[in-house]
């Protein structure tokens, strides 16, 4: 496998100020804030670049408003880059030296030798009957989030056939998980986690489902979703529990574009994983999920319908 994950993704907003209040609340790390462009990183150095989405340098959107303008894919050294770029065909750099090409969904795609550090992380043992992994201590209340990486982005396909085909037979990444025609998690390194990207079909409407950053643990998926509903950030859905991947889950509205997600506790895939096919369905989307989230103050859920029309009721 040439790439190792999401090394940045790049945003075309309306209001970088609005960008910047919820990307300080959100966690990560500001870099620079200027006045036509932010960027922050998280633990591992995964970059999140923001420009106004008039910025003529950036790729065309995919959608109309604010949304992701490009992905960076990273590879672990020049050699694995140099490989990848000759099975992809060859493309040439752009002025700013990274090759780049443009999936069947018209989304740019920017290659580089991965910045990203490596970064390791504990999670909170758990304990079980029998079987005490946590010890004469307590587990931690989380008063905001720290999200390690970018973990994975998801697409919402316009051909879903051709661009199922085009990162597994192209890009090079490996199937996960897999609903029919329907969708397809991939991920990008083997043994890695459970996926880097999620296409799902939606043709005629090619657009980002949502953008996710990995957390320690669910403590910290539940600490940080309750701090951002501290700091007014309205709930999408979540927290909850997804079957496929088994990771925990908190997605938020916010003013980059789709909704963004905290998540902890992925599968974790070797050559043994064996992918499954499944009919796709709410009750995989989520075992068990907060519709209005959960309060910030009161620590409480907060009651409500989930009427965002993204399939998660």
């Amino acid at each position: 496998m040439d790439f190792i994950g999401i090394d940045a993704v790049v945003f075309g907003v309306a209001d970088l100020q609005q960008c910047q209040r919820f990307l300080d609340d959100w966690g990560t790390r500001r870099i620079s804030a200027e006045h036509d462009c932010l960027v922050y990183e998280t633990q591992d150095g995964a970059e999140i670049i923001v420009r106004h989405k008039d910025d003529p340098s950036l790729p065309p959107p995919i959608e109309p408003g604010n949304t992701v303008r490009e992905v960076i894919w990273g590879a672990a050294d020049a050699d694995h880059l140099a490989c990848a770029l000759t099975r992809m065909g060859a493309p040439q750099p752009d002025a700013d030296g990274m090759p780049r090409l443009i999936d069947p969904n018209g989304l740019s795609l920017a290659f580089r030798v991965s910045r990203r550090r490596s970064v390791t992380v504990t999670a909170t043992p758990s304990n079980a009957p029998g079987s005490p992994m946590r010890i004469d201590r307590r587990s931690p209340v989380y008063d905001h989030a720290d999200p390690v990486t970018i973990g994975h982005v998801v697409l919402f396909a316009d051909n879903f056939a051709a661009m199922r085909t085009f990162y597994t037979d192209r890009i090079g990444f490996t199937v996960s998980d897999e609903y029919p025609g329907h969708g397809v998690f991939l991920r990008c390194q083997t043994p890695g986690p459970h996926h880097n990207l999620f296409i799902l079909n939606r043709p005629g409407k090619p657009g980002v489902n949502h953008v996710a950053f990995t957390v320690s643990d669910i403590h910290e998926v539940i600490g940080g979703g309750i701090a951002m509903a501290r700091h007014g950030w309205k709930t999408e859905i979540g927290p909850g529990r997804h079957p496929i991947s088994s990771a925990y889950f908190w997605y938020f509205h916010n003013p980059l574009g789709a909704p963004v997600e905290y998540y902890a506790d992925d599968d974790y895939c070797t050559e043994a994983w064996q992918p499954g096919v499944f009919v796709r369905k709410p009750e995989l989307f989520a075992e068990w999920a907060i519709a209005g989230g959960i309060d910030g103050t009161t620590r409480r859920q907060v009651v409500a319908l989930d009427d965002s029309g993204r399939g998660h009721a």
